[in-house]
């Protein structure tokens, strides 16, 4: 018997696979907060609480300035390429600089040495080429229909490939916008 409701595409025995991204990553974020708890821990008892208060302090002052800084560059960054009447330049660095200071303040040990390294050149370089090639590798395997594909989509104009050229004339009339005035069909 059928009441009419619509049914899930997939039943109760058969569910989508989860990917390991969404399996693993609860465990991983829950393992790393009991490694800094651990390691906080670890220093209050050799150094003091007074010490790992103020280490936490500066990690977060700290952190705070990289990001200040790393936005008043992008913004700088941004308004230089406006004058030009261009875009801006690629890889600026200004993302994975706000990245670290956001590591920095996060309270723990680990989070600001992973912030500390990523302030470094040489592995900004390496983590946006190695983000640059993933994101790259991921949008040509992604399937028709989906966001990546979405990217290609975007320069075709019509389904056969051909860019239609034109150019909008609007003729301001007196009455245009008036309510109750009909328009046509943006799509036929």
């Amino acid at each position: 018997m059928t009441t009419g409701a619509p049914t899930s595409p997939y039943s109760t025995t058969t569910r989508p696979r989860r990917s390991r991204w969404r399996r693993y990553l609860p465990l991983g974020v829950a393992a790393w907060l009991v490694l800094e708890i651990w390691l906080l821990t670890l220093v209050a008892g050799a150094a003091g609480g007074f010490t790992v208060f103020l280490l936490l302090v500066a990690g977060f002052v700290a952190g705070s300035v990289v990001i200040k800084r790393a936005g008043r560059r992008a913004f700088r960054s941004l308004n230089e390429a406006l004058q030009r009447g261009g875009s801006p330049e690629r890889g600026g660095g200004n993302g994975l600089m706000m990245l670290a200071g956001l590591l920095l303040m996060i309270p723990g040990l680990i989070s600001d040495a992973a912030g500390l390294l990523l302030l470094l050149p040489p592995v900004q370089k390496a983590v946006s080429r190695y983000a640059e090639n993933a994101l790259e590798k991921r949008l040509r395997a992604a399937a028709p229909g989906s966001i990546g594909d979405a990217f290609q989509q975007v320069r075709i104009h019509r389904p056969d490939g051909k860019v239609v050229q034109g150019e909008v004339i609007r003729e301001d009339r007196p009455g245009t916008g008036e309510p109750g005035e009909q328009y046509p069909p943006l799509t036929r």
